[in-house]
């Protein structure tokens, strides 16, 4: 059997890891600049005229990501670890269910720092533009969709959709990926339709009922746009 010298075995080593540790941080670097382009779209529309101010904000925003990457990444080194460890499923589920709900208070005490973050230099209305750029601005759509297709909502009804969506969005801000964040807006929206229904709404009939009236909105548009060309074409 062939046996290396210390000399040699070291080396190889100190190799693999200087190898290892320039490809993370080469991944880290690549991802640093994906989130600072990501960061300094949802900045953009804040009109921040000082320079320093702008891109001290747009840095939080990119930390911010940096940061879920890494509760992610915790995450799910946490739950390799259990499951090689081979135990009975019962206990596998128990651990796993603890580091979820692990994350999740750290996930939300992240959320809570950085818009605290953000209040010393935003204000609420460029905050609540900058929840909304972390979210897609599935709020404000799914809001208004809500109310375009039930006309009929009351007050306290609308109050209770918004309050929903604003929950959903506070978890989705921290949700490391586009299919986690749709997901709890997914969950609150179900919660939505059940209240809905429960206040006798046939949410069916009213989906349909929002779609004719689309399909009739832009039938009118085409009409009117038909009718102004027409008649341009004739004074011409």
């Amino acid at each position: 059997m062939r046996v290396f010298s210390k000399k040699i075995y070291f080396p190889i080593l100190l190799i693999v890891f200087t190898t290892n540790t320039n490809a993370q941080t080469n991944a880290d670097a690549e991802y640093l600049q994906v989130v600072k382009e990501r960061a300094y779209k949802i900045t953009a529309p804040l009109q921040i005229k000082d320079s320093a101010k702008f891109y001290s904000v747009r840095e939080k925003i990119a930390q911010e990501y940096v940061a879920i990457k890494k509760i992610d990444d915790k995450k799910a080194t946490a739950i390799s670890g259990v499951k090689a460890k081979g135990l009975e499923k019962a206990a596998t589920d128990a651990k796993i269910e603890k580091i979820n709900s692990t994350t999740e208070e750290e996930r939300a005490a992240l959320n809570k720092r950085f818009v605290k973050s953000l209040s010393k230099q935003l204000t609420a209305n460029q905050i609540e533009q900058v929840k909304n750029g972390l979210t897609y601005n599935v709020l404000p759509i799914t809001y208004k969709a809500h109310l375009d297709m039930i006309p009929s909502l009351k007050e306290e009804e609308k109050t209770y959709i918004h309050e929903a969506l604003v929950e959903a969005r506070e978890h989705a801000m921290v949700a490391g990926s586009s299919d986690a964040k749709h997901a709890w807006f997914g969950k609150y929206k179900g919660r939505i339709n059940n209240y809905l229904a429960a206040r006798g709404y046939d949410l069916k009939k009213e989906r349909e009922g929002w779609k004719e009236r689309q399909v009739a909105q832009k039938n009118n548009i085409l009409t009117l746009l038909y009718f102004l060309t027409n008649k341009l074409s004739y004074e011409l």
